[in-house]
């Protein structure tokens, strides 16, 4: 069963992919934090410093594009392709508030009939082979919709549906609705892949045994909080102390590096350590000086003291 790395904005970025490939192993696909393509049909200097090749350069990554325009789609689609990527993802399933009220994202999902005139339009596209998969929700307020969305995903060939067992109502809040994935699985009539609340090496386990006909799982915050869990889930070895510094370490140089600036490198840090501290025991001052560090000196400080102090956990610790 294939493994991904859901999209996260402002944390999975460049930086974050090639850390992360080079000291952890076990993730097969590294999808990329949404584009959204407008009329001007011109990528920002942003989105190429995301989605260019030599940014990713010996790591499988797959962008995606967040738009309700078929002729924006297109476009973006075929620019990548360009670019080498055999797969473009459409985000379907984004809860934001300000995303939904354009009618993008889950906000798709309220009209089964436009989507199904969205995707004949992309589908009918000369795209030159370029596979289209899909990531939704189970609909915008009620898992009641998912059958009529199901039905249009159907028509078209859809390479891979990934599917987030929540619908937009439930943001990230509620717990996953694993009935309704289980109902849901008859209607879907291509590759299907399981998005949602795989945080520990049980989780992705009991996943893959209980539903040995799905392509792959993807995980999102579990793996932040958790660098070493794809390769858990293999079978392999948790995140041991000094293979964890050298990815925090890679990672903040980088950031470094490309932001030429240490306060917005010390803000991206912190995103980062929102998850990460699941990982270590103890520690609440210790993050408390992480989360008001105002420059380098003050963070590294508390960093030190985390990696030098504070014991490891095999599991990352979501109580808290």
């Amino acid at each position: 069963m294939e493994l991904y790395f859901a999209p996260m904005e402002g944390v999975t970025g460049p930086q974050f992919r090639r850390a992360h490939h080079k000291y952890f192993s076990g993730v097969d696909q590294y999808y990329l934090p949404f584009i959204s393509p407008t009329q001007d049909h011109v990528f920002t200097p942003r989105e190429l410093r995301n989605v260019g090749p030599q940014a990713n350069e010996g790591i499988d990554v797959v962008p995606q594009l967040l738009t309700k325009n078929p002729e924006d789609f297109v476009w973006a689609a075929k620019e990548l392709g360009k670019m080498g990527y055999r797969e473009v993802n459409l985000n379907l399933g984004c809860p934001s508030g300000t995303v939904v009220a354009k009618g993008k994202g889950a906000g798709m999902l309220a009209d089964p009939k436009a989507l199904n005139e969205f995707f004949e339009a992309i589908f009918s596209a000369d795209l030159d082979g370029l596979a289209i998969s899909v990531k939704t929700r189970l609909g915008l307020e009620s898992p009641q919709e998912f059958p009529a969305l199901a039905e249009v995903f159907a028509r078209y060939p859809i390479s891979l549906l990934i599917l987030h067992p929540r619908v937009r109502e439930d943001y990230y809040k509620v717990p996953v609705r694993a009935e309704e994935f289980v109902k849901a699985m008859p209607l879907i009539r291509c590759p299907l892949c399981y998005n949602g609340a795989l945080v520990h090496t049980g989780d992705c386990v009991r996943t893959a045994e209980e539903f040995p006909q799905l392509q792959g799982m993807m995980m999102g915050q579990g793996l932040i909080a958790d660098p070493a869990l794809a390769r858990k889930a293999r079978g392999g070895q948790p995140a041991g102390r000094e293979e964890l510094r050298a990815f925090h370490d890679e990672l903040y140089q980088g950031y470094l590096r490309d932001f030429s600036s240490e306060k917005n490198t010390v803000f991206h840090m912190k995103e980062l350590w929102s998850y990460f501290f699941r990982l270590f025991e103890g520690g609440e001052k210790l993050f408390k000086q992480i989360k008001k560090a105002q420059n380098g000196k003050s963070y590294e400080s508390a960093v030190d003291q985390i990696f030098r102090t504070l014991p490891l956990r095999e599991e990352a610790d979501w109580s808290r």
